[in-house]
């Protein structure tokens, strides 16, 4: 089974409805980092950025920032299904893997553009999935469309205020924190996806429960590429 509730241990109950079945051709690890990761880039990308993945809709410009990490790396894949234009940020070593998914622009995090988030091609972007942190509002609102939205996967006490000042200020260009809702109909087609083989699970590094700290180091240091997996 999948469940979007995630726990370092060996058996963990959950309510059906926030289950779906894992057919054999995707492995329990794959389908493991599909909750809660796989489910904040649905929704980030569905819900607040209303993109559709059957590739309709009107062409959209998105940046993604930590495109290489658990979240990240569905991001780019999902957002690619709709009618996109995917700039994304990543450290050096991972620009490669990032174009792999497939971004049409990356830039490295460390570079003067990629610090100032500006696209190569000078496009404005009309969404943000914030996956990073410590990016200030000052920094996205210049690359932003005339009705940008920065969606917030990390909301702080900073970009919430940011998100209530705009609101009331009537700014057009709007940070939007997003706070994830667990849905059965959303795991289920998110792991129908991995089935098909439109969107993979890429493993950075598989640990034993035994040694689940090192995972959660590993985790906070916060350079994993894709997912880290615990096994029983």
């Amino acid at each position: 089974m999948c469940r979007p509730i995630c726990g370092l241990a060996e058996y963990a109950l959950a309510k059906e409805s926030l289950t779906v079945a894992r057919p054999p051709e995707v492995s329990a690890a794959d389908a493991a980092g599909l909750p809660i990761a796989g489910l904040t880039a649905h929704q980030a990308l569905t819900d607040s950025a209303g993109i559709k993945l059957d590739g309709s809709g009107k062409k959209e410009n998105i940046l993604i920032t930590a495109a290489a990490g658990g979240v990240g790396h569905y991001a780019v894949q999902l957002a690619k299904l709709g009618n996109t234009h995917v700039t994304a940020t990543c450290g050096a070593r991972n620009l490669d893997f990032v174009r792999s998914l497939g971004a049409d622009e990356v830039l490295d995090y460390k570079t003067p553009d990629g610090a100032a988030l500006k696209s190569p091609s000078g496009v404005k972007y009309d969404y943000v999935i914030h996956c990073a942190t410590g990016i200030p509002w000052s920094t996205f609102e210049p690359n932003l469309s005339a009705n940008g939205k920065v969606i917030d996967l990390t909301p702080s006490g900073s970009s919430l205020l940011t998100f209530v000042s705009k609101m009331l200020t009537f700014s057009k260009k709007r940070l939007v924190p997003l706070f994830v809702t667990s849905k059965h109909q959303n795991l289920d087609f998110l792991v129908n996806l991995v089935k098909d083989g439109k969107l993979k699970t890429v493993i950075d590094s598989k640990h034993p429960l035994s040694k689940a700290e090192d995972a959660w180091a590993k985790s906070m240091e916060g350079h994993a590429t894709g997912k880290i997996i615990v096994e029983p």
